[in-house]
């Protein structure tokens, strides 16, 4: 079955919310042929300039008929902009499911299409996005959100881990692997990622936090109580949680437990070690917390994403 992807752009898209998912279909297309063919559309096609400079060549918006609608997103400004005209056509429903990558989501919202419903966004639209559309449900923590023919993703290479996503649902598991594999993409990933895990790394918006949080993934195994970690970052424990929250996006609690997640599941899918060690060496303490913990994240257990990778 031949499925037709439509890419939508606009005048200062971000090219990686497009090229990313192009690329992921083209590397699908190879190991199982016959089953992409890929359209860039845009509202009145022709050359469209992405905001890095480089030009895309679209066909205009048109009422055939696709399987699936990606609308990249870009600046604000420019994705306000050119809202009306996408906002028409993608009411007519020319498609059987339909994808934001990053501020794509807010043409989507903007067609009503969300409400109601779960979505993401890029973590520095969130904001915005909840005061345009307060009808929907935003979790701004996720990497992608699927509500039943809808996915949206988090900024930029999120479109790339949606894409995956798409394919596995169509071609399965296997065809996903092996195209994530072709990208040089180490490991997909999950539905159930922190998008702000990206600032963790950079230790928040500043970097302020680098050092703490390079300290902290050294002891996961130990507590890591507010207090502790206010400690060590010379805070007083409310000043801590109040600077850490508004540099990362996230409470210092959920942080420890998404360093704590990251190392687990890493171990888990590359590593033959027994759970409760995993489980001791990354903080749960036992291999029931642990699992109930994966479950909570990723949606399945640690034995279901070590049979997967195949570890």
């Amino acid at each position: 079955m031949r499925r037709e992807i439509a890419i939508v752009v606009f005048p200062g898209f971000q090219l990686l919310d497009a090229a990313g998912p192009v690329a992921v279909f083209e590397m699908a297309e190879r190991f199982r042929p016959d089953s992409y063919a890929i359209s860039v559309l845009a509202p009145e096609g022709g050359v469209v300039r992405s905001s890095s400079g480089v030009c895309l060549a679209a066909e205009p918006l048109e009422a055939r008929r696709f399987d699936t609608v990606i609308v990249a997103g870009g600046n604000l400004g420019q994705v306000e902009q050119n809202q009306e005209r996408v906002m028409a056509w993608l009411r007519g429903e020319a498609w059987r499911r339909a994808a934001g990558v990053c501020s794509g989501a807010f043409f989507l919202a903007h067609a009503g299409l969300l409400d109601g419903r779960r979505a993401t966004t890029h973590w520095a639209a969130a904001e915005r996005f909840r005061q345009l559309y307060p009808q929907v449900r935003l979790d701004a923590e996720r990497m992608f959100v699927r509500d039943g023919d809808l996915w949206t993703s988090a900024g930029i290479s999120a479109g790339i881990d949606l894409a995956l996503a798409l394919v596995e649902d169509d071609l399965g598991p296997g065809i996903a692997r092996r195209a994530a594999q072709q990208l040089v993409v180490h490991q997909r990933r999950h539905v159930g990622q922190s998008q702000y895990s990206v600032l963790v790394e950079q230790g928040g918006k500043t970097g302020r936090f680098g050092e703490l949080i390079g300290w902290m993934r050294a002891r996961l195994a130990e507590p890591m109580t507010v207090e502790r970690l206010a400690e060590r970052a010379s805070m007083s424990p409310r000043n801590f949680a109040r600077a850490f929250a508004a540099e990362i996006g996230a409470t210092p609690a959920k942080v420890v437990e998404g360093l704590r997640l990251e190392a687990a599941r890493v171990a888990v899918e590359t590593s033959h070690l027994h759970l409760d060690h995993i489980a001791a060496s990354t903080g749960f303490g036992d291999s029931s917390r642990m699992r109930r913990a994966f479950v909570r994240a990723f949606g399945t257990s640690p034995q279901s994403l070590r049979r997967s990778a195949g570890a």
